[in-house]
């Protein structure tokens, strides 16, 4: 029997006749990885690769799922989805979207050499039934697939093999190809123009299926790793909106005549890794594969020091690896290691680890606030007798030796995006490394025990039945100390008073086919 889903996309507001066009000039702290969404697991790239390509299905202003490129949805059986697509749709080079699109994005999304495969995690194969209708099959019974598709975004099938771009790219092992540089998409916004590290320009689709609510003509997305640099772009005007304003400057910035604030903490939670191979990258034992020593390094921080110096009151301290607002968490977890210095000396000292050297690898364009954060971590674990040494550069250089297991400690950040459910993490950083699984496990860990209960939820139909087990598994990674949170991380995002409207969620994703400009 058919079960019929979801019908109707909310029409959005016309854009009023005559409306004036306007630049938004969009200072970023980094640069994105790549044109190509399926080319590394980064929310952000693939956040503001949104304006630009699209999914069957997306988030709606309330983080509700909502028909996008597909217009409906239904259940064939337990293990086979069929999608009915949206008719109508061209691509920019003008290209009708159709089920072959579909069905060569998602063959290359689960490529075996995707670095996007663990997105899709169930996904068995697809089959077109007609032009517009592709049926989706699945491993098993699988509860969160409209959750994974909403940000598999869809490529032109013949633009792939006219540009031998059938195979994914891949950010981590440097494998790039003509989706790297260029798009065709069906989103919001055309890809004008891009020089990494430089700028990359957009310009308003207007041939775009759904009903644009937005005045902005052209966006100028600029890169600019430097806090300093940042604010004195704004505060000179060469740009006029940045979703990262340090917490530090924003007294500044708001007093500044023609610029406002929009302040909350985000769903992105970050936390220490600890690599549990059985040698640290400088030769020596790893003894971070003894819960004391990883106990030690939790008793060694202290959390009240963080929220308030180092983050200025603007985090929320974080005991549990998900936010509150992720499915599966529960307030029980989330109470942080008290801050122990002698009992941290002590735990080292009966693991026989004081003599241990190792290093903390960070980046500083990722996450707010982040250098200062790893060098307050590396001076309060140097003072509770650990011998830690900090290795801090760019995302680009640090992901290949995180991903790589090359890094002893690591800081990493993760808001179970696009899933926005706790499975996302228990599935990509938790579960050992599969093809499908662990694909965020860079510290090559192991509990079959947890491993079971992930399995479990992954086919557990009933919503209710599925977050006890995974809220479970949290707390057994609670417990062994498989990730150790420090806080969800603020979010600032400072513009000129000229944006009239703009939509902020806890996702800390910007969606400017949504903002307008004061007319």
């Amino acid at each position: 029997m058919l079960k019929r889903i979801g019908l109707a996309v909310t029409a959005a507001a016309l854009l009023v006749s005559g409306a004036s066009a306007e630049t938004l000039k969009w200072g970023a702290a980094r640069d994105i990885y790549s044109l190509d969404p399926y080319s590394y697991g980064d929310s952000y790239t693939i956040a503001f690769l949104n304006h630009v390509y699209e999914g069957l299905v997306r988030y709606d202003a309330d983080l509700k799922i909502e028909p996008a490129l597909a217009a409906s949805w239904e259940t064939v059986s337990e293990t086979v989805w069929r999608f009915h697509l949206r008719k109508g749709v061209k691509f920019h080079n003008g290209a009708e979207f159709t089920a072959d699109d579909v069905l060569a994005s998602l063959t290359r999304v689960s490529d075996d050499v995707s670095p996007l495969r663990g997105n899709l995690p169930a996904y068995k194969s697809s089959k077109k039934v007609d032009d517009y209708t592709i049926d989706i099959e699945l491993t098993g019974p699988y509860p969160l697939l409209l959750n994974d598709l909403t940000n598999i975004h869809m490529f032109d099938a013949t633009w792939l093999a006219d540009n031998d771009s059938l195979k994914p790219t891949d950010v981590g092992a440097k494998i790039e190809g003509y989706a790297t540089y260029h798009t065709n998409g069906t989103g919001p916004f055309v890809t004008e123009s891009r020089v990494p590290d430089s700028k990359t320009v957009l310009t308003r689709n207007p041939a775009w299926w759904d009903k644009s609510q937005t005045n902005i003509d052209r966006i100028e997305f600029i890169p600019i790793t430097s806090a300093a640099t940042r604010v004195a772009a704004m505060l000179s005007g060469e740009i006029n909106f940045t979703e990262n304003a340090p917490s530090q400057d924003l007294p500044r910035l708001v007093a500044q005549p023609g610029l406002k604030a929009m302040e909350r903490t985000d769903l992105r939670t970050v936390m220490i890794g600890f690599n549990r191979k059985p040698k640290l990258h400088n030769g020596a034992d790893n003894k971070f594969n003894d819960l004391r020593v990883r106990q030690a390094f939790a008793h060694a921080l202290d959390p009240q020091l963080i929220q308030k110096r180092i983050m200025r009151g603007k985090s929320r301290t974080a005991g549990a690896i998900i936010a509150p607002e992720i499915p599966g968490y529960t307030e029980a977890l989330d109470k942080p290691f008290d801050y122990d210095p002698e009992l941290s000396a002590k735990l080292l000292a009966d693991a026989g680890a004081t003599d241990m050297e190792f290093t903390l690898v960070c980046t500083n364009d990722a996450y707010v606030n982040e250098e200062e954060l790893c060098q307050g971590l590396i001076n309060m674990l140097s003072r509770a007798g650990f011998k830690p040494q900090l290795d801090i550069a760019p995302a680009a250089a640090q992901t290949p030796k995180r991903a790589g297991g090359q890094a002893d400690v690591y800081l990493i950040g993760w808001a179970n995006e696009p899933m926005l459910d706790s499975y996302s993490i228990l599935l990509q950083m938790i579960e050992t490394k599969t093809d499908n699984a662990g694909v965020f496990n860079w510290g090559g860990w192991s509990y079959p025990e947890i491993d079971k209960l992930i399995v479990q939820a992954s086919t557990e139909m009933d919503r209710t039945k599925r977050l006890a087990l995974q809220t479970k598994a949290l707390e057994m990674t609670k417990e062994e100390i498989i990730m150790l949170p420090l806080h969800q991380q603020p979010m600032a995002w400072v513009m000129t008073d000229q944006i009239d409207r703009i939509v902020q969620l806890p996702d800390n994703k910007s969606r400017h086919w949504l903002t307008r400009f004061a007319e």
